[in-house]
């Protein structure tokens, strides 16, 4: 018999607290085991022994229990499939978008974020004008980037005796939040995911290389978002200042050759079929030239010439065309998903690519907005899917977390 699913629940000093009891009730009915870990503050509003006759287990509240027991909060965060803030305070919000972990909630969402443990899903609830607070929106933002799922609040009567947006979501919408996530969670349990990120650098000489300006981000997102679904992530990285995630296998590339050989290797038929990927994601930004002439191995000082020099360019290999043709050929058992960064006639180009190169779907990005792609936090692609144009997917602008868990949605 499959076991059940455990979930954490998170109630903080809000006095949408309350709600949190139909929270519990309603997910047991979904059967999963509910434990919950409170703040002081929520004590105040109602009582932990409400909690414990509600689930049958003992309700985290302190930092400090028996000396002689685990830590706390690293118990904790191992349990639970999955963790909800809800209600969530501006306070908590603001705590674990910082890193602040001062209380037993705090530093059990701090252990189980950085451990990756599974999805964390957080439901706000506060004022109206404290919803709209600029500095509340921009946590909430840096909760998101970081793959948090946010139930956004609904809009009534407030417990303060106004009307606006801050109250907390109806009960459904947070299982149904939760459901999707724990769904989400295991949709790439057991497969082997290889992604490609970043920019390539194609020597000159010793100092200088010809490169583009991506900062990684959207690969390092989808790295990061196939984890969190329970894959083993392969990440092939150019150069980059990302902090590469924890518990992928990073491979670092510096040129589109060393990029090359290394996809190769990892899908080659002779490799242990036990660690071929199921699932290739191209989204490095890969240079399409090189410099024919082999890099200088000493700075070429600008005074050794008053006159322009030429440099000679030579196409580098198309890894995404050599994975396409394997894949056509039958000897590349794997989903391919290619990316197409273009600035002119973007979906166009992108259905010639599309239909060259043989992969199973392309995400087409216009880098010539400097509000997504290149460098930007967020993004907005349209997916490719299939040779019919209407059967095309717009992502609609979103943190390029966002959008990456919604490729994964397409894709698994």
């Amino acid at each position: 018999m499959q076991s059940m699913k455990k979930i954490l629940l998170g109630v903080t000093g809000s006095i949408a607290a309350y709600k949190s009891c139909d929270v519990v009730r309603a997910l047991q009915k979904r059967n999963l085991d509910v434990k919950v870990v409170m703040t002081e503050h929520a004590t105040e509003l109602v009582g932990a022994a409400t909690f414990r006759a509600l689930t049958g287990h003992e309700v985290a509240r302190d930092l400090f229990v028996d000396p002689a027991a685990p830590i706390h909060h690293i118990s904790l965060s191992d349990e639970p499939d999955l963790f909800v803030i809800a209600p969530a305070t501006a306070n908590v919000i603001a705590k674990i978008a910082h890193g602040v972990a001062d209380d037993l909630l705090t530093t059990t969402t701090l252990a189980y974020q950085g451990a990756r443990r599974g999805p964390l899903v957080v439901a706000p609830a506060m004022n109206d004008a404290m919803w709209h607070d600029g500095t509340v929106r921009e946590n909430l933002e840096t909760l998101r980037a970081r793959g948090v799922v946010i139930v956004e609040p609904g809009t009534g009567y407030l417990a303060c005796g106004t009307e606006g947006t801050g109250r907390l979501a109806e009960i459904d919408t947070i299982v149904e939040a939760i459901e999707a996530e724990l769904a989400r969670a295991g949709s790439l349990s057991g497969k082997h995911v290889l992604i490609t990120a970043g920019p390539t650098y194609e020597p000159i000489d010793a100092v200088r290389a010809l490169t583009n300006y991506s900062s990684g981000k959207m690969g390092y997102a989808l790295a990061s978002e196939a984890l969190t679904r329970g894959a083993e992530v392969t990440l092939v990285s150019g150069q980059t200042a990302l902090r590469p995630p924890e518990h992928a296998q990073v491979i670092t590339v510096t040129t589109a050759a060393d990029m090359y050989d290394a996809m190769l290797k990892a899908v080659d038929s002779e490799a242990d079929s036990e660690v071929k990927p199921d699932l290739i994601i191209c989204a490095a930004a890969v240079a399409d030239w090189r410099p024919v002439t082999p890099p200088a191995t000493r700075k070429r000082k600008k005074t050794e010439t008053n006159t322009p020099f030429t440099i000679e360019l030579e196409p580098t290999q198309d890894i995404l065309a050599e994975l396409g043709t394997r894949r056509a050929a039958g000897t590349l058992d794997a989903t391919l998903v290619g990316f197409a960064a273009e600035t002119d006639d973007v979906l166009k180009n992108a259905r010639t690519k599309y239909d060259a190169k043989h992969v199973d779907y392309l995400v087409v990005n216009d880098v010539s907005r400097s509000d997504i792609g290149f460098g930007s936090s967020d993004n907005e692609v349209t997916v490719l899917t299939g040779t019919d144009a209407a059967d095309d997917i717009t992502l609609s602008r979103a943190p390029k977390r966002v959008i990456a868990r919604r490729i994964l949605d397409i894709v698994s």
